[in-house]
C-alpha cells in the first residue's frame, strides 16, 4: 500500500536545540583546564566555549561576557574576590545582564579545591606577605598530593579529585555559602558548584515545552 502525504511530513523535534555557552575565567590554566575537563566528564550537550578573555581583573571578565553575550545563550564569568577593586563593579555590572551569572569565589577558586578535602570556614586575609588568595593556596598545598599545585600551571587537578572528594565539594560548597550568607562574611565561600550543576544538567537533552 502507498504511502499517505502525511507520512512523509517531517516529525516535530522533541528536544531543545543544544544551547550555546560561554565561560571566562581569570586565568589561562588552572581554573580553566578543570572546567574544560569537567564539561568534558559530564558530556554537556551544549557548544560549551570555556575561554581567558585577556584581562584577570574582574570587572574586565563581566565586561567582556556582555560583549560577547549576543552571541551565546548563557554566559558564566569565573571570578575570584582576592584584593581585586573592582570587584564590587563586577557584580553591580553582572545584574544588568539576563544572560550572564557571576560565579564567584572569596577567595578565590581554589577555595572550591579545599572543599574537596574537608569542611573549611578558616577566613584567609592578607598578611605582609601574601594576599587572601595566596593564603587560600598556600594551605591547599599542604592537603595530599596537592604539594605542586600552581595556580599557573596545568595540573589535571579535575581528575586528581573526582570521585569521593568531587561529591564532598559539591555536597559542603551550597552548605558553607549558606552559612557564609548567615552569618555576614563571605570569606570563605564560593559559587563553583553552580557552575557544576550547569555542566550536569547540560548533560541530559531538554524537551521542548509542550
Amino acid at each position: 500500500m502507498g504511502r499517505t502525504s502525511k507520512s512523509f511530513e517531517r516529525k516535530k523535534p522533541l528536544f531543545k536545540a543544544e544551547p550555546k555557552i560561554l565561560v571566562l575565567c581569570e586565568d589561562l590554566k588552572s581554573s580553566k583546564c578543570y572546567l574544560e575537563d569537567a564539561a568534558e566528564h559530564f558530556r554537556a550537550r551544549a557548544d560549551i566555549d570555556i575561554a581567558h578573555c585577556g584581562v584577570t581583573h574582574p570587572s574586565g571578565i563581566v565586561e567582556e561576557g556582555i560583549k560577547r553575550s549576543t552571541k551565546y545563550n548563557h554566559v558564566y564569568c569565573v571570578i575570584d574576590r582576592d584584593t581585586h577593586k573592582c570587584f564590587d563593579r563586577a557584580l553591580k555590572l553582572a545584574s544588568n545582564s539576563k544572560k550572564l551569572t557571576v560565579i564567584p569565589s572569596y577567595p578565590c577558586f581554589e577555595f572550591w579545591l579545599i572543599l574537596h578535602f574537608g569542611h573549611c570556614r578558616k577566613p584567609f586575609n592578607r598578611t605582609d606577605r601574601n594576599s587572601p588568595g595566596d593564603e587560600a593556596i598556600a594551605h591547599l598545598r599542604k592537603l595530599p598530593n596537592m604539594r605542586d599545585y600552581s595556580k599557573g600551571e596545568k595540573f589535571g587537578v579535575f581528575k586528581l579529585l573526582l570521585g569521593e572528594p568531587f561529591e564532598n565539594a559539591r555536597k559542603l560548597s551550597p552548605q558553607i555559602l549558606a552559612q557564609a550568607k548567615l552569618d555576614g562574611e563571605l570569606n570563605p565561600s564560593t559559587k563553583f558548584h553552580l557552575l557544576i550543576d550547569a555542566f550536569e544538567a547540560l548533560s541530559a537533552p531538554q524537551l521542548l515545552d509542550t
